[in-house]
């Protein structure tokens, strides 16, 4: 069975690109890359996983593996990342630090031909995205953050968003390839831009999250009979795609799907950090992080964001 759903792509010149990072987002959009008829050299930490995606998605000699970031970016004009944190970003793109700030020559960067294009899909900082795209700029490389939002279902159907930072024509170029899993890429400004948007995307998520685990906890305590009442609120202003989509597994208690506490954790430390430097006040953003600090001393690590409504039970 294919990690990915058919889709129709949109006619683009094969390019030959890299992908670096095959977790739950990276292997499919990757896929998809594949599937959209460009050459794909992939990179993993973990080898097991850059093979497994070579065992699908590999057509004859068109798409392959490399043990480095550096040898997967050879030739590449295109190296698209989805990695962890900052630490891995930089890792994957400048290489393994070692000893006095040093670092060795297995990075993304030093491998990649004047001209080539760096797309940063991790949910990362925008200052890590700052200063990549001024040691890309030195190096006469070019650079995009690119988070996305829509999970692991908007990988796997094509169906992300994506929110760009970095130059109009940069943008305008890689544009058609992120399209292979994507149904919207806006540019939102220079470079940092995209990772701020992602920024704002989480903060609206976590009060949303938080607003329907209240409404379903106290439904069902007033006795109601939960499925119903989304189905009619759902028709109205409460109306949302956490609704939609993750309303009646909340009230299935079922936290199976998607991205994890320990991500969004990750992503609102960001958020938090951002607004200490830039001033602003985040109270419900703030207060929500620490409701998921309590999902997992709860042990839900790897529960996905619905799991709030578990500490109201």
């Amino acid at each position: 069975m294919s990690s990915i759903a058919p889709r129709t792509y949109e006619p683009t010149e094969p390019c030959r690109v890299a992908f670096l990072g095959l977790g739950v987002m990276g292997y499919p959009m990757a896929g998809h890359l594949a599937r959209a008829g460009h050459t794909v050299t992939v990179y993993n930490r973990t080898a097991a996983k850059a093979q497994a995606w070579c065992d699908e998605f590999a057509a004859g000699d068109r798409s392959r593996m490399a043990e480095t970031p550096r040898a997967a970016a050879q030739g590449a004009d295109v190296v698209f990342c989805c990695v962890g944190n900052d630490d891995d970003l930089r890792a994957v793109a400048l290489g393994t630090p070692e000893g006095a700030g040093a670092r060795r020559a297995d990075g993304a960067f030093s491998g990649m031909h004047a001209g080539a294009v760096f797309v940063d899909h991790t949910t990362a900082s925008a200052d890590v995205a700052r200063e990549l795209a001024q040691v890309a700029h030195e190096q006469h490389l070019a650079f995009i953050d690119a988070p996305v939002s829509g999970g692991q279902a908007g990988a796997q159907n094509g169906a992300l968003t994506i929110m760009c930072g970095g130059p109009e024509p940069v943008f305008e170029r890689v544009r058609p390839l992120m399209m292979a899993y994507a149904r919207a890429a806006t540019l939102m400004g220079g470079h940092g831009a995209g990772q701020l948007t992602k920024m704002v995307n989480q903060i609206c998520i976590a009060g949303l999250v938080q607003a329907l685990a209240e409404g379903i906890a106290f439904g069902q305590k007033a006795g109601l009979d939960m499925n119903l009442v989304l189905d009619v609120i759902g028709k109205g202003a409460a109306q949302s795609w956490q609704m939609d989509n993750r309303g009646k597994t909340m009230v299935a208690d079922r936290f199976d799907f998607g991205f994890a506490v320990d991500w969004m954790r990750k992503d609102l430390a960001l958020v938090l950090e951002e607004a200490r430097r830039n001033g602003s006040s985040l109270p419900v953003t703030a207060l929500v992080d620490q409701f998921y600090a309590d999902v997992q001393r709860m042990g839900g690590r790897r529960w996905d964001t619905s799991s709030l409504i578990k500490r109201l039970r």
